[in-house]
């Protein structure tokens, strides 16, 4: 009896749809050059170019660009097991150290996170608004109005976070040593700062990655010296997250170098993402007086008497444009992990090894998720009767800090430092900006206003 041949079932499982790029050479080593010395012009014309997801490269030099509000959720969806933080692209490990939970993965980051997270509890936080908004006073008193001409006010509002940072989480023998932990860092931030062909490893002297690396030496040398002081004093309770980490005990508990790059990591990530963030923040209120009217009027009926835990609720209006300054001006475009495994987002699916850089500057620009999304409008953050489906997108699209399990450990002290301080600053001081134009950012890993903040300041009329 003669066979007949059937033909093949038709496959009914959705095909993946290929992630939209440069397919060109040229043009994908234009986008290549692009990210490794103007990342944020680059992020835009690609956007324009191939919409908020976007691939360039191809194999293990594949990057996969996240911007799109739903499939960055997507990502932080997905379990820590589909990523890898401590890969070869990830520069931070030089500045923190290779055991830092920035650069940790899996079972190993869980331990060290968990051994930090009570230093940032709300109900610790809490206690320490009254500092926040003394800081702010002295850095207006001794830094701020003594100069009547036109300054620079980022290297004062950066002087002002580590001094934040420090008390908070340090205690009074760190905060001692504001003025020489700031020193160290500042190769740091100007090796971070340089396009990323200048931070490929390499062990020449007398350029701005030894500088870096000596500067490192330094601050394990004070943390070791602060260390040592803490343990042969053992006269009262722990106060500060130091002192909490130097307390554990048991198989989980934090070696010394563990506790030095986490030291190390939380001051960097407090200090200079923060101090940038302060900044923008500020540009963005001085630049528009109904904004700076606005904050200051709040501020007048908030910052009277004693600051306390129920201060920062009252002041909505400055939680708004903080916010809403994030959103334009995230301190960090992308932030980079690379794939363990496939990962779908959406339509599409990112293969394993494929360096995968979400973007909360693209998320924050999302026309879909924000109307008219370039202007600054602090009151879309205030919006009582807005449609639930359109807050729920905003709210996708509003990741600064990250989202999912990896989200940035620090973020609800960075928002209060902002909330309390610029409404301080709005409340005491007239500022002028020298122009009203909003600068270019300025920065590979963590992005200042180029220029910084040139303005006039003056005590409140």
């Amino acid at each position: 009896m003669p066979t007949t041949t059937r033909p093949p079932l038709p496959n009914t499982a959705p095909a993946a749809s290929a992630i939209p790029g440069p397919r060109r050479p040229l043009a994908a080593l234009r986008t290549i050059r692009g990210f490794m010395s103007d990342p944020c012009s680059t992020l835009d014309d690609a956007r324009r170019r191939y919409g908020p997801t976007f691939a360039v490269g191809a194999g293990p030099l594949r990057m996969v660009v996240v911007g799109d509000p739903a499939h960055v959720a997507d990502l932080f969806a997905a379990p820590n097991e589909a990523f890898r933080w401590g890969h070869a692209l990830n520069v931070l490990g030089f500045v923190v150290g290779d055991t830092s939970i920035i650069v940790s993965d899996g079972e190993v980051h869980r331990r060290r996170r968990g051994r930090v997270q009570p230093g940032f509890a709300r109900r610790f936080l809490d206690g320490w608004a009254a500092m926040i908004v003394a800081e702010t006073d002295r850095t207006i008193d001794d830094e701020i109005l003594v100069h009547p001409g036109l300054a620079d006010l980022f290297p004062v509002e950066r002087s002002l976070v580590l001094r934040m940072v420090l008390n908070v989480l340090f205690g009074a023998g760190l905060y001692d040593r504001a003025d020489e932990i700031g020193r160290l860092f500042e190769p740091a931030k100007e090796y971070l700062e340089q396009s990323v062909l200048r931070q490929i490893p390499h062990p020449f002297p007398f350029t701005r990655r030894s500088r870096a690396r000596g500067a490192r030496h330094g601050l394990d040398r004070l943390i070791d010296e602060e260390m040592r002081r803490r343990r042969a004093d053992r006269s009262g309770a722990s106060t500060d997250l130091l002192d909490a980490m130097l307390a554990e005990g048991g198989p989980d508990a934090l070696s010394d170098d563990e506790i030095r790059d986490q030291v190390v990591t939380l001051i960097g990530a407090g200090y200079d993402t923060t101090a940038s963030a302060l900044s923008w923040t500020t540009l963005r209120a001085a630049a528009d007086p109904g904004v700076w009217a606005a904050l200051r009027a709040e501020a007048d009926s908030v910052l009277v008497g004693d600051v306390g835990p129920s201060t920062l609720p009252r002041l909505a209006y400055a939680g708004a444009v903080v916010r809403e300054a994030l959103r334009l001006h995230p301190a960090g475009v992308v932030s980079p992990r690379q794939a363990a495994r496939d990962v779908t987002v959406g339509p599409y699916t990112i293969p394993r090894r494929a360096m995968i850089l979400w973007s909360p500057y693209l998320a924050g620009r999302d026309e879909s998720a924000w109307g008219d999304a370039l202007a600054f409008r602090p009151q879309r953050h205030l919006d009582r009767d807005i449609d639930p489906s359109v807050a729920a997108a905003m709210h996708a699209a509003w990741i600064p800090f990250g989202g999912g399990t990896r989200r940035c450990i620090g973020f609800a002290l960075a928002q209060m430092e902002l909330t309390l301080a610029i409404s301080r600053l709005a409340q005491r001081v007239d500022l002028t900006l020298e122009t009203a134009s909003i600068p270019p950012p300025y920065g590979m890993v963590v992005n200042r206003p180029l220029g910084g903040v040139r303005a006039s300041a003056a005590p409140r009329r």
